[in-house]
């Protein structure tokens, strides 16, 4: 298992020059690469291996390739074969794809280099702080936030600059299966350590157990995030006062964006050390942002991110994740089975059949739990409703700025 470790960069300005110039050689290897690719006919196109070879006839051809480190630009190659597999694979599962683009002056914003190429320095004599060496680049200060992995036990490495002007590395390292914890079998399942979870509208979360998590507020955000682009629209486009303003943009779009993944990652790893089990609807987010009023609010809940979360700390907390159909789950009683429609401004669930009544996310929650115990072998749930003091369909309630601040619901 990769497990990939971000941390920020500090490379001196003659060195953040040297690599922003590298990025910049790289995109147009890249470029070229895609065009030799489609030059060829459909079925003798060439293959990684074939362009690798390549590269050294193309920096004979223009020395501006041979600046950069060969690694790096074997990985920048393949990179491109990587997104042709990806685009094969989306075509066969029915969406529409084109050709490879070319990347524009400044669109390319990150160098990689592969086994090869890097030293990570632990020794530096300041506490928190490590040294990586990039073959032909320099060396880079990085922020040591937790024990960093040894040069041989890293796999890749890969330098970003962000649109902010702030440079970050990336160190993937590989886990070895036999670390991680292992997972309980699904017939030792105790159903109080199994949780089904329901992604709302009103909230972020319903949990089976009735806790409801609430959405972020990010009205504060967005504010000032509108007031910088205004103060760029009125700058003159291209100049130094435009770049900076595009900046304080960039700054303003990204504290959204780490505003919500702070919170997801808090969000799932309570879920994940909490549980043995849990069971979420696999929603498939993009139609309902092409069709929904709502699809701004739904984007800000990036859903398909927060379920890639959920399972990838799963492996790491030995807890089983299952996605579940989630055609059903909101008509489905959780009681009886019968399946009774209602609008969605309807917020409880009553069974004309067996007369259960409960909040309506709530009932699809004990139904997707359900669901998640049956797929993965552990049979339906048997778990009782939560006793609680708090009135009928009024739910567990935890403000999202409790999740933010104190990193769990139960916090």
């Amino acid at each position: 298992m990769d497990v990939t470790l971000r941390c920020r960069a500090y490379p001196g300005e003659g060195t953040a020059s040297e690599a922003w110039r590298h990025i910049e050689i790289h995109r147009q290897i890249r470029n070229h690469a895609i065009r030799d690719y489609y030059s060829h006919d459909y079925g003798n196109r060439p293959t990684a291996y074939d362009q690798h070879r390549k590269l050294t006839d193309w920096k004979q051809q223009w020395l501006l390739f041979s600046e950069v480190s060969a690694h790096a630009a074997q990985q920048t190659v393949s990179e491109i074969h990587k997104n042709v597999e990806t685009q094969k694979s989306r075509r066969e599962s029915g969406y529409k794809t084109g050709r490879l683009k070319w990347q524009g002056s400044g669109e390319r914003r990150s160098v990689a280099y592969q086994s090869e190429g890097f030293d990570v320095n632990h020794t530096t004599g300041q506490d928190g702080y490590a040294t990586l060496r990039l073959s032909k680049i320099g060396h880079i200060p990085i922020r040591a936030h937790r024990e960093l992995p040894a040069t041989e036990n890293i796999k890749r490495v890969v330098l970003k600059k962000e649109r902010t002007g702030d440079w970050f590395v990336y160190l993937v390292t590989e886990r070895p299966d036999e670390e991680l914890p292992e997972k309980p079998q699904p017939d030792t399942l105790d159903p109080t350590d199994c949780v089904g979870v329901d992604l709302g509208i009103l909230s972020y979360i319903h949990t089976s157990d009735d806790t409801a998590v609430d959405m972020l507020d990010l009205s504060d955000e967005y504010d000032c995030y509108g007031r910088e682009q205004r103060k760029l629209d009125r700058k003159e486009h291209g100049s130094n006062n435009w770049e900076k303003q595009r900046q304080n943009v960039a700054r303003a779009k990204r504290q959204i964006k780490r505003k919500v993944l702070d919170y997801q990652h808090k969000l799932t790893t309570w879920l994940v050390r909490e549980y043995d089990l849990v069971a979420v609807e696999d929603l498939d987010v993009k139609p309902m942002l092409e069709t929904s009023q709502n699809a701004k609010n739904k984007q800000d809940a990036a859903w398909s991110r927060f379920l890639d979360l959920l399972e990838y700390k799963a492996d790491l907390h030995g807890t089983h994740v299952v996605r579940v159909e989630p055609a059903g789950t909101t008509k489905e009683c959780s009681e009886c089975g019968v399946e009774t429609s209602k609008p969605l401004w309807i917020r409880e669930h009553s069974c004309p059949a067996c007369g259960h009544t409960e909040d309506r996310d709530l009932n699809a929650a004990k139904n997707i739990l359900s669901r998640g115990r049956k797929q993965i072998g552990a049979g339906r749930s048997e778990s009782t409703p939560v006793q609680t003091a708090l009135p009928t369909f009024t739910p567990l309630r935890v403000d999202a700025k409790r999740v933010v601040e104190a990193g769990s619901p139960e916090a």
